[in-house]
């Protein structure tokens, strides 16, 4: 019987030999790098800024490099005010695509309309100067009032002549579930019956990173659609970035709600963006908060591109 046994002390002793040795490397912190500080650094200012803000903000921050992110009520449902028209334009770019591609029945970038005063509503500075009967514009140019100005008849042409349905269906398929166009602009009856246009800030965040790899559309639409939604326009995101840095956005306001959405194009590191607050009494402090936000984040992002 001893016999039989002899050895097995010792093979127990290398087993747990090993066990420790493997549960010590397990255990063993990774290596924290002044670039993880730095990351760990704006997380925390910017869950500093949300927690501090006298109403409800979500912020998403997504690394277009690295896909890392910072989420704070990154998947809290807000209003999404005008940042919806993000959608809307690229529903536009995504049926060019299609037609390119050989399909029938799709809105096409140089698709001529004729601009009819009958659909006007409030807030639309460019097509309200239009001369009816007279007056042609492309989808291109109408996509343009809406970026540049956010003419609101300017989107609503776009969505009766894209299809509320294709604008969320294009939506959908990119994973996006809680983004949804529901409702025309200025339509504040569909609006109080609840079907408000809105969003997360991680899909919106999502929703720039998908166009930007290409998920969305192919390389040279890609491009065309970055060019058009980095017209200049008043908003917070490029607010107070140093002059010159492209920032491709969209933002929008209704009362007690301000949102910013975009890609900023810091060198050699951009990031995608999404600031959506609601509730907010003091309207003008959400535009701030914004903006300070996406500061916070582009200081970090143009040092890291420096260090490439």
């Amino acid at each position: 019987m001893i016999g039989r046994h002899r050895g097995r002390p010792s093979i127990l002793v290398a087993v747990a030999l090993t066990l420790t040795v493997s549960a010590y490397t397990k255990q063993k912190p990774a290596r924290t790098t002044a670039d993880d500080l730095l990351w760990k650094k704006l997380d925390a200012r910017v869950g500093e800024k949300v927690k501090k803000f006298d109403a409800v903000m979500g912020v998403a921050v997504v690394d277009l490099i690295d896909g890392r992110s910072i989420l704070k009520n990154a998947d809290r449902v807000f209003p999404t005010a005008s940042s919806i028209k993000i959608a809307v334009l690229l529903e536009l770019y995504h049926q060019e695509q299609e037609a390119r591609e050989g399909a029938q029945g799709k809105a096409r970038l140089n698709d001529i309309y004729d601009f009819d005063p009958k659909v006007l509503v409030d807030f639309s500075a460019i097509m309200a100067g239009l001369t009816p009967g007279i007056t042609k514009v492309t989808n291109h140019d109408v996509a343009q009032f809406m970026i540049a100005v956010s003419d609101n008849t300017a989107a609503n042409v776009l969505i009766e002549r894209l299809g509320m349905e294709k604008v969320n269906a294009t939506l959908r398929s990119l994973g996006l579930t809680k983004t949804m166009l529901r409702r025309e602009m200025m339509d504040f009856e569909a609006a109080k019956r609840g079907n408000e246009n809105v969003s997360t800030p991680q899909e919106m965040a999502r929703l720039l990173e998908a166009i930007y790899s290409g998920k969305a559309l192919n390389k040279e639409l890609t491009a065309e659609f970055i060019k058009q939604l980095s017209t200049l326009k008043e908003s917070e995101i490029p607010h107070d970035l140093p002059e010159g840095v492209q920032v491709a956005n969209k933002p929008g306001s209704l009362k007690g709600v301000r949102t910013d959405s975009g890609i900023v194009f810091a060198k050699n590191r951009p990031f995608a963006i999404s600031v959506m607050t609601m509730n907010a009494r003091d309207e003008r402090a959400a535009e701030r908060t914004i903006s300070e936000i996406a500061l916070e984040a582009y200081r970090f992002f143009d040092m890291r591109g420096k260090t490439k």
